[in-house]
């Protein structure tokens, strides 16, 4: 028999106070000022521009939070703040944290989300704040890198010559199909803006012969092929279901005799109520999205 919730622990998920301490820590970039340094809060107040007192409060939070750990009275970041929180490590995830706080205030408007049924939103934080964009598919695309070999090996493409990559972001699947297959040629279909951080990727992983870039709005244009493989990879929820009714038919459209199309995103159990995350995920994308949603 599944455990029932405890009253602290209702109260515990009505704090949203530590989620906003992290993120404006991010914002304000306190552990890139601390970097690798046992700091002041005089020291880092200067570095970001902030009020001593204020700050002194929140990095007191921070330490209690465990992201800090605090000496006497002076400030250092955790080794996990210290890898993963300032700007110049190569592990760095804060653009995504800094996605999340850009989508704040969507989330302030849930109650009228949930009495309408209609998103707050008509453009998604992307194409509003395109750098953000950018930085963010940087971040997932190195969090892709570590999964991408495996799902290559476990989809057995070793009879494919052609793959269309659609909605294909910083080429992270394409680059780790086409290195796990030689035999292998991709096409990464996505908007203009997008394709700017896969023509870096694609070029440093050495693949400018085997990988092609092609840009546009894959509902409205062209998807050129036939491919011996289409991959729609985390597409679906982010629309509604006549789009990708339209764009299932589109993508069956542009396979060679025998072809593959595989669909792959966070889908939800018949009962709507698991895996946790994605149920959590479909309201996100409820309020952040204009028409998309968890499907299952």
């Amino acid at each position: 028999m599944r455990r029932e919730l405890s009253l602290a622990e209702i109260f515990q998920l009505g704090y949203y106070w530590e989620t906003k301490i992290l993120l404006t820590a991010v914002r304000l970039d306190v552990f890139s000022a601390l970097g690798g340094k046992e700091s002041s809060v005089a020291e880092v107040a200067q570095s970001i521009g902030a009020d001593q007192r204020a700050l002194g409060l929140l990095l007191n939070a921070l330490v209690a939070m465990k992201v800090l750990v605090k000496t006497g009275d002076r400030f250092a970041n955790t080794d996990v703040a210290k890898t993963h929180l300032v700007r110049s490590s190569q592990s760095y995830v804060g653009h995504l944290l800094l996605l999340h706080d850009a989508e704040w205030n969507n989330w302030g408007k849930l109650d009228e989300t949930v009495r309408t049924g209609r998103s707050p939103v008509t453009r998604h934080v992307f194409e509003t704040d395109p750098e953000l964009g950018a930085n963010v598919l940087s971040v997932l695309d190195r969090i892709g890198q570590q999964s991408g070999p495996g799902l290559a090996k476990r989809l057995e493409l070793a009879g494919a010559k052609t793959l269309l990559d659609l909605g294909g972001g910083a080429g992270t699947n394409a680059i780790a199909f086409c290195t796990h297959y030689p035999q292998l040629r991709a096409v990464v279909f996505d908007l203009p803006q997008t394709l700017k951080v896969a023509e870096r990727a694609v070029k440093e992983a050495g693949l400018e012969g085997r990988i092609t870039l092609h840009a546009g709005d894959f509902n409205a244009d062209s998807l050129g092929g036939p491919y011996d493989v289409v991959l729609m990879s985390d597409i679906l929820h982010y629309q509604g279901p006549e789009a990708n009714a339209a764009l299932v038919k589109k993508c069956f459209a542009h396979l060679t005799a025998g072809g593959r199309l595989i669909i792959k995103d966070r889908f939800l159990d018949e009962a709507g109520t698991g895996p946790a995350w994605v149920t959590a995920f479909a309201v996100h994308i409820m309020v952040n999205t204009e028409k998309g949603r968890c499907y299952t």
